[in-house]
């Protein structure tokens, strides 16, 4: 562990649990100036369901759209019908494409982060599904990547949107914030990330549904939030 890191540990509030402002104040004030890397860290927000992972129908998982884009510009593709892909050409997609662009996939293209699809094309979609599927890059109507309204579609990516899933040990994750926000502004997204995994509950969930909250950044150390003060 570097001395950086060791220092940075010492400096955290000593509750056991933190309240959630205290802890983004120590990323965004006392982290930010001290003790950061080299560059502008993300914060990450990270959620312990009691699920049982093994059970299919309680998979948790889902998109959000978050009100502060953390700025990373996004590759987005489209794939549409040959009849609306002149429309399309002005929504905001960096390239826009039908079975050319299927093909184009089939044979090794898998430079973006997003890909949206029409509903008319998802016959054609599926025949790539087993390359797209494990990037997390399948076209999906729960991610609002299967619309006709490409343009919303288009739009919600670049203000900002995280897709979630909980993995095989019941935790959920996600990259929520900077450690250059301002504490209002990293609040705003944390929260919004919380209520869509709360609205995500599956409906056969039993018992204690969030056991645990924590938030680190990418360099630094994790705090434990306590979940009685979460919307102090």
């Amino acid at each position: 562990m570097s001395k950086r890191l060791r220092d940075a540990k010492k400096s955290i509030p000593p509750e056991r649990h933190c309240n959630v402002n205290e802890a983004i104040k120590f990323f965004t004030k006392d982290y930010f100036s001290s003790y950061k890397a080299g560059f502008d860290e993300t914060i990450d927000f990270t959620i312990k369901l009691g699920i049982n992972a093994k059970q299919p129908d309680q998979m948790v998982k889902g998109v959000v759209n978050i009100p502060n884009s953390l700025g990373k510009k996004l590759k987005i593709i489209v794939i549409v019908d040959s009849s609306r892909k002149e429309e399309v050409q002005n929504s905001g997609a960096d390239m826009v494409g039908g079975e050319d662009l299927i093909q184009k996939i089939k044979q090794g293209f898998l430079d973006f982060e997003a890909c949206i699809a029409t509903p008319s094309m998802m016959p054609q979609v599926s025949s790539i599904g087993r390359l797209l599927g494990p990037k997390g890059l399948m076209p999906n109507p729960k991610f609002g990547t299967v619309t006709d309204n490409v343009a919303l579609a288009i739009e919600n990516i670049r203000k900002g949107q995280i897709k979630f899933r909980m993995d095989k040990t019941g935790i959920v994750h996600a990259g929520i914030a900077k450690i250059s926000f301002k504490a209002e502004k990293v609040k705003e997204n944390l929260m919004e990330f919380y209520n869509a995994i709360l609205l995500a509950k599956p409906a056969k969930s039993k018992g204690v549904y969030v056991q645990g909250l924590f938030l680190s950044c990418t360099h630094g150390p994790s705090i434990k939030l306590d979940l009685r003060y979460l919307t102090d």
